[in-house]
């Protein structure tokens, strides 16, 4: 007889959820181990039963953000590829769309949290390091071999940036305009390459 995960794994992956929302909607500093817990439904005292330390958990939730951001990026993009974009164009149609803009507790992890990084325990700042070596390869592989060796990496900065910015402006005509803007720009600059 086969059984599904165990207590003790759900509620683990509720908790990781629930923080993997909160990183993106409040930053590293706007996590407390105790809000997650009680936004998780969870008392706090449950909370070192699943992880470590306050510095584990978001190692772990950087992680779960990343698999459900690359998830929606690839369901985007198949999609778009599905009606005959390249795999470039689905990328940056998806990164830079009216929908990433809105989706600030699902979107990009790296976009929500890059520039707080750099002041984390160096067990977050090497998870996130992942994550933009991971946005890294995705924008790499949308390219086609013959593609300059440093593109991947200017691309992603500016997906990164443009998508950072228009969250500032807001998702209103404002912000969605800077996205579109960048799109164009990204597009018309490295659509003949593909």
């Amino acid at each position: 007889m086969e059984t599904g995960p165990g207590r003790k794994a759900l509620t683990h992956e509720r908790i990781l959820e629930t923080a993997a929302r909160a990183i993106r909607r409040a930053g590293f500093q706007g996590v407390g181990v105790a809000d997650i817990m009680k936004e998780a439904g969870l008392t706090h005292g449950g909370f070192y039963a699943h992880f470590a330390s306050r510095d584990a958990l978001l190692v772990e939730a950087l992680e779960h953000a990343g698999r459900q951001s690359a998830q929606r990026l690839d369901k985007g993009g198949m999609l778009r590829q599905a009606r005959g974009a390249s795999a470039f164009r689905a990328l940056v149609e998806s990164y830079l769309s009216d929908r990433h803009l809105a989706d600030t507790e699902g979107g990009c992890a790296v976009a929500a949290l890059v520039s707080e990084a750099p002041r984390q325990a160096p067990e977050v700042r090497a998870a996130a390091a992942l994550r933009v070596r991971g946005l890294l390869d995705r924008v790499r592989d949308s390219l086609p071999e013959h593609a300059a060796a440093d593109a991947a990496t200017s691309i992603a900065s500016q997906m990164v940036g443009a998508l950072q910015l228009a969250r500032v402006l807001g998702n209103n005509t404002e912000g969605r305009a800077l996205l579109a803007a960048n799109r164009n720009a990204l597009l018309a600059q490295h659509e003949g390459l593909v």
